[in-house]
């Protein structure tokens, strides 16, 4: 057999067709002359649709179709997964808007101008609403109400069930309201969909055909093609074998893209009726307040010690904001970040309740992390706070609590069941890897100075989900008479890199070079079924799949090879040249191609379909330690360092996982320091565009320094975990106590994300006159919150984003 390609740094072979233009995005599609559609969206947060007029718009030049929700006949849907059904999304408003960029009309020209210009022409005459805009406030019982049926603004409840007082043994209680704020998405290409009646030649922009194959043809940037097509069968009425969806290159999901939007399905309903293709590509402006946007939470947070440092319980009341139409990030509180809720920690009791809000803000959807970063921000923060209160190092109350490397598979008090783990590892290797002794002697220097600039020194530990949703994935590799093999998965890349590493999988199995495996993926009409990319499932699902489809092969490789060489199965390898051949006996080998041809002479393909079956969800983890500067007169903020160790299992290509560790330190890292999606109080968002919403560029981020353990997980053939949100969950929690801790000194609690001059400067200031935020409690809304809903315990977190 020859060497293993498995654990090296194999460049992507995905990225050369990207960077040489050959890229096939939806918006440079060719689809024969298709029609452009653009939307009237509303720019009130809340009213009344009185009437609409689009006389004037249907008789602009070059208008095709100008659509209203009684044009379309479409019915409410949600994008992903109910929050609750009697807060659906009409694709276009009906009767009334509930936030500011509701779509209202669809215009369809036969060019991009010729749409906008008839959309400005379209007549709606709004009666504006008072709005609910603040989470707390929308579960006020006098509130403005977004849907009458449900008789009040909470969307969905979580309660625990009552089992004493989860602080009743604690000598102290350290207390925070925690405010993990609203983000966008922001991927590079926004939202797109181009839906074509009938079908279309090579699935890569050909124009239509129109065979009795399928209905409609739908080009979507998505995470899940098979899961589209699943959805948009409910939608529009089509079996979902008469729909055949293609995903092309994907600028990014993130999470934002495990639906199906409202906009898809005026499109697809929009080139049904019109009988043409028809495409909608999103703008930046219209990707910042349409596309759900993630996090959203509000935690109030309680957690009880013993004066040494040891854990005694936790306390959390958190309320998720569910946006408009009851988006399914909002309930993301009661499913992962519960699940999640312990951390790395022995907590010998917890209690978790939650109360979802409707508010007048664009829907919540899932966002990298999807509940983890949310679950891991606030059990960072307390450790810190604990601390900080018993005069305890950070690092060292920490490690007291941290759950053993002997105590796995561990079940949580959330009934979470941890595969594997060794976090004092990774903890261990960060704080060396930071300098950590050095970096407190250069801060004390600095207090004892009296220095403008302050060293702050953050740290988390933390433990994520992946594969959350469990399931299975199909795959398939077949070898050709020319020696090439082609792999299929039913998962979906969109940037991760599943050509590159499925390929590796198969080469290390047949031992056929990695040039030689085509890959091919998201086009339903090819790929039979499929569980779509989401919750960093990919290559311990769908590459346990491709592995095992792999090993399919080999084994009647050798069963065929041991024929033609009149020799025992058990006797046959696969040799240092990849050939199939009797073992120490070199002169007897065949090759791939030579085996397919046979198979082919005998009626059969060299091939194996299978439908792996995942056994449960892995539980990556890591530790990080940010260093930051802030400036004490102007509360300006640069991180000038951050170290990651991210364990996710065993690695199969570093170059790959460092890329992953990079991006997500960057967004979490933009958490704490920058974005913020911000809405004024009558829904008006205040971040639309790029001038207003604070991305960061490289030039704002420092190098990072990441690197890994490796603790293989018992549950999947190639031992590997997730790797893709680890990096967004360990960085926010480790820059925003960073940054308190550059002022604690100065008797800095704590600092709401993200951390920007002015919140950092007037922390400062409220400290030096002697002002201290009081616990706040927790609204009333959990006095009145139903009895238990959801069961006290799940195996394992139900959700996969």
């Amino acid at each position: 057999m020859p060497g293993s390609i498995l654990g090296n740094a194999v460049i992507r072979v995905e990225d050369p067709e990207l960077l040489v233009g050959g890229a096939t995005f939806i918006d440079n599609l060719d689809l024969g002359g298709a029609l452009r559609l653009v939307f009237v969206r509303s720019p009130f947060a809340h009213a009344r649709i009185r009437s609409i007029d689009t006389t004037a718009a249907s008789g602009m030049p070059g208008v095709a179709g100008v659509f209203t929700a009684a044009d379309l006949g479409l019915a409410p849907h949600h994008a992903f997964f109910p929050v609750n059904e009697l807060a659906a999304r009409p694709p276009l408003a009906e009767g009334k808007v509930r936030f500011a960029g509701d779509a209202v009309v669809a215009v369809v020209a036969d060019n991009l101008a010729h749409a906008m210009d008839a959309a400005e022409m379209v007549e709606v005459d709004y009666d504006p609403l008072p709005a609910a805009v603040d989470p707390e406030a929308a579960l006020e019982e006098d509130a403005p109400q977004q849907f009458e049926a449900i008789g009040s603004n909470l969307a969905a409840s979580l309660r625990s069930p009552a089992a004493g007082d989860p602080l009743e043994d604690a000598e102290v209680v350290v207390r925070a309201r925690f405010v993990n704020q609203r983000v966008a998405v922001m991927p590079m290409e926004g939202n797109a969909c181009a839906a074509i009646p009938g079908d279309v030649g090579d699935g890569r922009g050909g124009a239509a055909v129109g065979d009795e194959g399928h209905d409609i043809t739908v080009y979507v940037s998505t995470q899940m093609p098979h899961a589209f097509a699943r959805l948009a069968s409910r939608v529009i009425g089509i079996p979902q074998d008469r729909i055949r969806v293609i995903a092309p290159h994907v600028g990014g999901g993130f999470g934002a893209k495990a639906g199906i939007a409202a906009e898809h399905s005026v499109v697809m309903a929009s080139a049904l009726k019109l009988g043409r293709p028809v495409r909608w590509v999103e703008t930046r402006s219209e990707n910042l307040i349409a596309m759900p946007h993630g996090r959203g939470q509000i935690q109030y947070v309680e957690m009880g010690f013993t004066r040494a440092g040891d854990i005694t319980g936790l306390r959390c009341r958190m309320i998720g904001d569910a946006g408009a139409y009851a988006g399914f990030g909002g309930a993301l509180p009661m499913s992962t970040t519960r699940s999640m809720a312990q951390g790395v920690y022995h907590i010998p009791k917890i209690s978790f309740d939650v109360a979802v809000a409707l508010t007048n803000t664009t829907s919540m959807g899932a966002f990298r992390g999807a509940g983890r970063p949310e679950a891991a921000a606030f059990l960072e923060r307390i450790m810190d706070m604990a601390a900080d209160e018993l005069g305890i190092d950070p690092v060292a109350i920490r490690r007291r609590n941290l759950i053993g490397s002997d105590e796995f598979p561990y079940r949580t008090q959330m009934g979470t069941v941890y595969d594997s783990g060794d976090y004092a590892k990774s903890l261990d290797a960060a704080l060396e890897a930071a300098g950590y002794d050095a970096l407190l002697a250069e801060q004390q220097k600095r207090r004892d100075g009296g220095d403008r600039m302050q060293l702050g020194i953050g740290l988390s530990v933390y433990v994520e989900v992946t594969g959350g949703g469990g399931g299975g994935e199909y795959a398939s590799v077949e070898i050709h008479p020319d020696g090439t093999a082609t792999v299929m998965a039913g998962t979906s890349a969109h940037g991760q890199g599943h050509a590159t590493s499925f390929s590796m999988i198969v080469a290390d199995r047949l031992g056929i070079p990695i040039e030689n495996i085509r890959y091919i993926q998201s086009d339903t009409a090819l790929v039979p079924r499929g569980g779509g990319t989401g919750g960093s499932r990919s290559l311990q699902i769908g590459g346990s799949a491709v592995g095992e489809a792999a090993q399919g092969v080999l084994e009647k490789g050798r069963e065929l090879a041991a024929s033609l060489l009149e020799a025992d199965p058990a006797d046959i390898v696969v040799t240092d040249d990849g050939k199939v051949g009797v073992a120490g006996v070199p002169a007897r080998a065949l090759t791939w191609a030579e085996l397919s041809k046979a198979a082919a002479d005998s009626g059969q393909t060299l091939s194996t379909a299978l439908d792996w079956q995942s056994t449960g969800a892995t539980f990556p983890f890591g530790a990080h330690v940010s260093v930051v500067e802030v400036d004490t007169e102007t509360g300006w903020v640069r991180p000038i360092r951050h170290v990651a160790v991210d364990d996710c299992g065993r690695i199969l290509n570093p170059l790959i996982v460092t890329g992953q560790q990079h991006g997500g330190i960057a967004q979490g890292m933009a958490q704490a320091l920058w974005e913020h999606m911000i809405y004024d109080q009558e829904g008006n968002p205040r971040t639309a565009t790029l001038a207003e919403y604070a991305m960061p560029s490289a030039a704002e981020v420092p190098f990072f320094e990441s690197s890994n353990t490796e603790t293989p997980s018992p549950l999947n053939p190639l031992g590997a975990k997730g790797i893709g949100e680890s990096g967004t969950i360990g960085s926010t929690p480790a820059v925003q106590n960073a940054v308190v801790d550059a002022v604690s000194h100065l008797g800095v609690r704590h600092i709401d994300m993200p951390c920007t001059p002015e919140r950092v400067w007037q922390a400062i200031a409220d400290a030096k006159a002697g002002r201290r935020d009081p616990w706040r409690q927790p609204p009333s809304i959990f006095g009145r919150l139903p009895a238990p809903a959801a069961p006290a315990s799940r195996d394992e977190p139900e959700m996969d984003l």
